[in-house]
């Protein structure tokens, strides 16, 4: 352990978080810094929410969150301008329940046939469920026949319905459907149908601990953590 070890304060949200906590004791047992994390959305009006704690002087010495609602904190003078890492990206896929067949989704015409024939389709409450809701039905031309059938589903993940049986199909981002048990993964969107989310982290303005902050997100992004970035679920960013 080094001499002068840190504790530091991370708060992360959304589809990093697995590849974050998978790769959070690697970079303790190398450097002797030790992580306090709080989860909480990147967005929204909740006091959980990342930009709501450091308005109300939680402090944090690295965030990890959706690359533009980052972008608006380095705009509002809330985190370090140049500090900023891109981390990951990471794409919509498609759940059914556990042992149930697996619908066809590998190209766009075979997705607007899956959605058509299924008896009821589950997505988040988060930005990609407002895409399919919003604009992917519209683009696949299929609005007025699975809108009706289609449902937003609020606070849990979407891969516990289908686990239940409630819904047939469900989407949400990959890296937020694989930690769930009682499902089967079936693909991701294809690329035309997308909505590609990038995570990237920041150093926030009063970081107390600066410099362990750049050395944790050199290591999240570095080619030494991609495998696990990759096996939770996300696609590694080309550099």
């Amino acid at each position: 352990m080094t001499v002068h070890a840190a504790e530091m304060h991370v708060m992360t949200s959304g589809g990093f978080t697995a590849a974050y906590q998978a790769l959070g004791p690697t970079f303790t047992k190398q450097t002797g810094n030790t992580l306090d994390t709080i989860l909480g959305p990147s967005m929204g009006q909740s006091p959980q929410a990342i930009p709501n704690r450091l308005a109300h002087g939680e402090p944090a010495d690295v965030v990890i969150m959706v690359g533009y609602a980052l972008d608006g904190l380095i705009k509002d003078g809330k985190v370090i301008p140049g500090s900023r890492v891109e981390l990951a990206d990471s794409r919509i896929g498609m759940v059914v329940r556990a042992g149930a067949p697996r619908p066809d989704i590998a190209t766009v015409d075979a997705l607007r046939q899956t959605l058509l024939h299924a008896k009821s389709i589950a997505y988040s409450d988060s930005a990609s469920g407002v895409y399919i809701k919003n604009e992917m039905f519209k683009k696949l031309g299929i609005e007025e026949q699975a809108g009706p059938k289609a449902k937003m589903i609020e606070r849990i993940p979407v891969a516990s319905v289908i686990a239940r049986g409630d819904d047939e199909i469900g989407f949400q981002q990959v890296a937020e459907l694989l930690p769930v048990p009682g499902v089967d993964f079936v693909g991701k969107v294809p690329e035309e149908m997308q909505s590609v989310t990038r995570y990237a982290a920041g150093i926030p303005v009063g970081a107390k601990h600066p410099e362990e902050a750049r050395a944790l997100l050199q290591f999240l992004a570095s080619p030494a953590a991609q495998p696990t970035v990759r096996k939770t679920g996300l696609d590694p960013i080309a550099r």
